[in-house]
C-alpha cells in the first residue's frame, strides 16, 4: 500500500461575485479530484491552531502529523535547513524577501516574481555590503531568501510582506529585541537595489524592480523527531518551495527536485506528478505540495487560480493516479489545501479546508462535492491537524 499526501496550496477561498457566487474551486474544471472525491470520505479539517496565524509553515507541519503548538518555533529555520544552512541554536533565522516598492509603500511581496538568477544577483551584492561577522545572507529560489543573525535576537515581531500590499512600509518594520539592526538593514537595501544594474533592465523592460529586502518568520531551530519515527515508514517530498522543502528535511524526508518547479504558476506541473510517481516505485509514503493556487490567491488574479487548480488536477493528479493504475498498486491519498487563500484579501485564512480521503482498496459512495460547501455539509471533522496523518496511514 502506497500513501500519498497532496497540498495544493491556498486552494480553498470564498463565493466571488465575479464567479456568480461561486469559488475558484467550484468553476475549475477538475475531473481527477471529482472522481477520487466520489469513490472517497469528503471532510472538513482545521488547519490552524487556535492562537496561531495561519501560515504554510503551520499548516502544513499539522497535516503533516507534527503539532505545531509543540514543534514550530517560525518559518525561517524551517527554510534554512532547506537550503542546508548550518544554524545554532542560539542564532536566529530571518525569513528575506526581495519586495518591490516605491521607497514608501509596498508594492508586491515577491518582487515581480524576479527569477532565481536575478534574485541570486542582488542577494550577493546585499551580502557584500550588509553582511558581518554575525550576520550572514543566502540565496534561495525567486524572491525567497534566508538571513542568519549568530547569536541575535528572534525576540521580535517582523510582519509577512504579504499581508501589507499598498501600506506603508515605515508603519510595518520590525519592533522588539534588535529591531534597530533590522530596520536599518531593510531601509539600506533600498539604496542599494533600487539602482542596481538588474532592476535597471526590469524597470526598462516593465517589469517591477526587486529594490528592497524585507525580514519576517523570524524563528530558532526546533527539536522536532523524524517522520519514520513518528510514524514508522520512510518517505520522499517532492515541492518547489523551500518552506516545505526544509520542513521535509527536517523530519528525514528525502527531497525530489523537480527541473522548471519554480513555486509559482508556471511551475512543471507535469514534471511534479511524473517525479510523485517515480519516488511511489522507492517509498511508502509521497508528499506532494504545490504552491501555485496560493500565488495565485496572493495576486488576487481569479483566472490564475482557476487555472492553476486545473493544471494541478489534470498534470499532477492524473498522471499520478495513471502511474498508480499502470503499477497496479494500491493506495490510499489525502489531497488536500492546507489554508484558504482568499482572492478578495490576498492573504490567507484560519477557516476550515475540505479534504478528500480516497483508499483503492476500500471505493466508497460519496455525494458531497469537493470544493467549500463540503465544509459545511460533510459530519466528518478533524479538528486537530495532526490526526490527518494517523487517518491517511490508518494508525
Amino acid at each position: 500500500m502506497k500513501h500519498l499526501l497532496i497540498i495544493f496550496d491556498g486552494m480553498a477561498d470564498e463565493p466571488l461575485a465575479e464567479l456568480d457566487g461561486k469559488t475558484p474551486m467550484q468553476v475549475a474544471k477538475k475531473p481527477n479530484m471529482d472522481e477520487i472525491a466520489r469513490l472517497g470520505k469528503i471532510g472538513l479539517a482545521v488547519t490552524t491552531p487556535s492562537g496561531m496565524t495561519p501560515g504554510s509553515d503551520v499548516t502544513n507541519m499539522g497535516i503533516l502529523g507534527f503539532d505545531p503548538k509543540l514543534y514550530y518555533t517560525g518559518r525561517g529555520a524551517i527554510e534554512a535547513a532547506s537550503l542546508e544552512i548550518p544554524v545554532e541554536t542560539s542564532d536566529a533565522v530571518f525569513r528575506t524577501n526581495l519586495v518591490a516598492t516605491d521607497g514608501e509603500k509596498m508594492i508586491d511581496s515577491s518582487g515581480g516574481h524576479i527569477s532565481t538568477d536575478e534574485a541570486r544577483q542582488l542577494i550577493q551584492s546585499i551580502d557584500e555590503k550588509l553582511s558581518t561577522n554575525a550576520i550572514k545572507f543566502y540565496p534561495g529560489v525567486s524572491y525567497r531568501h534566508i538571513m542568519v543573525w549568530r547569536g541575535g535576537s528572534a525576540d521580535v515581531h517582523c510582519t509577512a510582506p504579504y499581508k501589507i500590499h499598498g501600506e506603508s512600509v515605515m508603519e510595518h518594520l520590525p519592533e522588539g529585541d534588535g529591531d534597530q539592526k533590522l530596520r536599518q538593514m531593510i531601509l539600506d537595501s533600498f539604496e542599494i537595489l533600487d539602482n542596481h544594474p538588474v532592476n535597471r533592465r526590469r524597470k526598462d523592460e516593465g517589469h517591477l524592480p526587486a529594490n528592497m529586502i524585507w525580514f519576517w518568520g523570524e524563528s530558532r531551530p526546533p527539536a522536532i523527531p523524524s517522520f519514520v519515527k513518528q510514524f514508522g515508514m520512510t518517505g520522499a517530498v517532492v515541492a518547489a518551495v523551500d518552506l516545505i522543502k526544509g520542513l521535509g528535511r527536517m523530519v528525514g524526508l528525502k527531497l525530489i527536485d523537480v527541473p522548471g518547479a519554480t513555486g509559482y504558476v508556471d511551475t512543471n506541473y507535469l514534471g511534479k506528478g511524473q517525479y510523485a510517481v517515480e519516488a511511489l516505485k522507492k517509498y511508502e509514503f509521497v508528499w506532494v505540495h504545490v504552491e501555485a493556487p496560493d500565488e495565485a490567491g496572493h495576486e488576487s488574479s481569479i483566472d490564475k487560480k482557476i487555472e492553476a487548480i486545473q493544471q494541478c488536477d489534470e498534470k499532477i493528479l492524473g498522471t499520478i493516479l495513471n502511474g498508480l493504475k499502470k503499477s497496479g498498486e494500491d493506495a490510499r491519498i489525502l489531497l488536500m489545501p492546507d489554508h484558504p487563500t482568499p482572492i478578495a484579501t490576498g492573504s490567507h485564512s484560519s477557516q476550515p479546508v475540505p479534504f478528500i480521503l480516497f483508499d483503492s482498496t476500500k471505493p466508497e459512495s460519496n455525494n458531497l462535492p469537493f470544493d467549500e460547501r463540503a465544509v459545511h455539509e460533510t459530519k466528518l471533522a478533524i479538528d486537530f491537524a495532526p490526526n490527518l496523518m494517523k487517518m491517511l496511514l490508518e494508525q
